[in-house]
């Protein structure tokens, strides 16, 4: 019987994780702790909001009392930490809430669980989800592997990998029982819509204008949300304690031809002529220190765990879009209020 803390579990990433592991494991006991920042929702588990083996806690990581209090109520068998602030643009504005969260949150949820765990390390795993930021930027060649020397560019990413980094002295100091992931950019439904994909999705339907960085000419690897899930179900239960496993897509786009592509199935399925939603793009200043390519080599995890990704871009992109098309409920819902300022803050259209 396993107990498990999931961290940031209503978040985007983390309510597919959580989803997965309560219905596919329902001998698991599953403990959601978020604070529902505004990225954290709750509807996006209403459908297992009722199961049986699953707990919602509102709480934030750097909470050390309250997580060393966790610890002793449901005597976790593991980790799943999702829980961080991941928005680049949020983390150039303030740097201190990312360093907060990313690093003072892990380091309190290490100390936690080395205090709850008490040595006793058997079947416990903490498993740590980072991002492929922290490697830095590629040139036009070449790809991440798990041996790649950190080179953060943004608050955003010098906090992950700083998180990282302490999770590793955990492993080398304490012997304690950790696993790693660093994925590439991960879409799909229950987006918040301040990334790129949700962002121009909520935007072409609304006919607003579609904000892109520079020349567009940014490259990324993305990986569709219920992939990534999957990969992670696999490394917690068959990877090996203290390796560090690259998750990407083995879809390499650029920002204007991803957008370009979006406009394209967003006017077939909105049944507007060819070209209309291309009209809205809109080129902005260029965000500062902003990482040229990232494209992950995953044959590792490939090898030694055989995962795969299932989707290729243009049939995951699809089934996105459609996943907002029905939901626009919840996408107007969290669209409204203090996410429009920030937005016109930061993109001043």
């Amino acid at each position: 019987m396993h107990t498990i803390l999931i961290t940031g579990g209503a978040g985007f990433i983390g309510s597919h994780l959580t989803r997965l592991f309560v219905t596919k494991y329902p001998n698991y006991k599953i403990v959601n702790l978020d604070k529902l920042t505004y990225a954290g929702n709750l509807e996006n588990l209403k459908d297992v909001e009722n199961a049986p083996n699953y707990t919602f806690v509102k709480g934030d990581i750097t909470d050390l009392s309250l997580l060393r209090e966790l610890f002793v109520q449901y005597k976790f068998t593991g980790v799943l930490h999702c829980a961080a602030e991941s928005h680049v643009d949020r983390s150039i504005t303030d740097p201190l809430a990312f360093i907060n969260t990313n690093v003072v949150g892990t380091a309190s949820l290490l100390q936690a669980a080395k205090e709850g765990w008490n040595g006793q390390y058997d079947e416990k795993i903490f498993y740590h989800i980072s991002t492929d930021e922290v490697y830095g930027s590629l040139g036009k060649e070449g790809f991440f592997y798990e041996t790649t020397a950190y080179d953060p560019r943004s608050p955003y990413s010098a906090s992950k990998a700083s998180s990282d980094h302490i999770v590793r002295a955990f492993y080398h100091t304490y012997h304690f029982p950790v696993k790693i992931s660093n994925c590439s950019n991960n879409y799909g439904p229950f987006h918040f819509p301040e990334k790129l994909i949700p962002l121009c999705i909520h935007n072409i339907i609304n006919n607003k204008p579609l904000p892109i960085y520079g020349k567009g000419e940014n490259v990324r690897d993305w990986l569709y949300v219920e992939d990534h899930v999957r990969a992670i179900d696999t490394i917690f239960h068959k990877g090996k304690i203290g390796e560090t496993y690259n998750i990407g897509g083995h879809n390499e786009w650029t920002n204007i031809d991803l957008v370009k592509e979006l406009c394209r199935q967003m006017d077939e399925k909105l049944g507007r002529e060819k070209g209309t939603s291309e009209k809205l793009i809109t080129y902005v200043t260029d965000r500062a220190g902003h990482d040229l390519r990232y494209a992950i080599d995953a044959t590792k995890l490939k090898n030694e765990l055989d995962w795969l990704p299932s989707l290729q871009f243009e049939e995951g992109l699809s089934k996105t879009i459609d996943w907002y098309l029905n939901n626009k409920e919840w996408l107007d819902e969290v669209t409204s209020g203090n996410y429009q300022k920030y937005y016109n803050k930061q993109y001043g259209v």
